[in-house]
């Protein structure tokens, strides 16, 4: 694996020292051309942990991914780079109130002056990284920041149009990619999944985010919030020309 190929593939470059400038840019640029995706899930493509694997759809072939596929690839580049970064386990507060399965969503940990929060794989969320001492951070996507719940658990908190929610909560305990694997199963095949019902891509803007779930295109462009419904056929050229991938080779 080569990690400048992979900046290459987010039109990235890299300083010799690791800063939070340099994080930002690095998340901030991921987050606008690497789409979160599911395309696998629905097309019953499996999954595997296995960074090469990862690497070869992501960069070679163009792909998103899910949380396990891009978290996992970049904390990996943020290792090469000379960032302590450290890979996380978090569990997902859903729209209806409701906790996922326990511990179903990786994150990252890098630790520059302080500790921050990072997520290139969390689809609708911050571009930027969130530090863990409660400061607020503010994108075109809302204001986030991490509230302590208790010794080493953290809500990441989201304000958008007035309202306060978490997306998840994360402990600070170091994962490896591997411990993943019951998650990344279950996110594939489990009915109570949100991945293994419609196809879900997504991907930020510079003025927001685009999002195709199905046949439902929605473009969110500085707060301002449309959606249409497409066809088939359109939606194949939506997802390459929107999203850059090629759907009939997705299998």
């Amino acid at each position: 694996m080569e990690f400048e190929k992979y900046l290459e593939r987010f039109n990235a470059s890299h300083d010799n020292i690791p800063s939070l400038q340099q994080l930002s840019e690095l998340q901030r640029l991921h987050m606008t051309k690497i789409p979160f995706e599911n395309l696998d899930v629905i097309r019953s493509v499996p999954i595997y942990l296995n960074l090469n694997t990862i690497y070869d759809k992501i960069v070679l072939r163009n792909r998103g991914g899910y949380c396990y596929e891009l978290n996992g690839l970049f904390h990996w580049l943020l290792r090469q780079l000379g960032y302590d970064a450290s890979l996380v386990s978090a569990t997902v507060y859903r729209p209806n109130g409701q906790w996922a399965k326990p511990e179903t969503h990786a994150a990252i940990i890098v630790q520059l002056d302080e500790p921050y929060l990072v997520d290139v794989g969390f689809g609708d969320s911050t571009i930027l990284p969130i530090p863990l001492n409660g400061s607020p951070q503010t994108d075109v996507s809302g204001t986030y920041a991490v509230q302590q719940s208790s010794k080493d658990v953290f809500d990441l908190i989201r304000t958008r149009n007035g309202d306060s929610r978490p997306l998840y909560r994360f402990t600070t305990i170091e994962k490896q990619l591997s411990d993943f694997h019951e998650g990344c199963v279950f996110n594939q095949v489990s009915p109570e999944s949100t991945f293994t019902h419609v196809d879900i891509v997504t991907k930020a803007t510079p003025t927001g985010r685009t999002t195709l779930r199905d046949f439902e295109l929605t473009v969110s462009d500085n707060g301002v919030i449309s959606s249409k419904t497409i066809t088939e056929d359109a939606k194949e050229a939506i997802l390459m020309d929107l999203f850059g991938i090629n759907v009939r080779k997705c299998k």
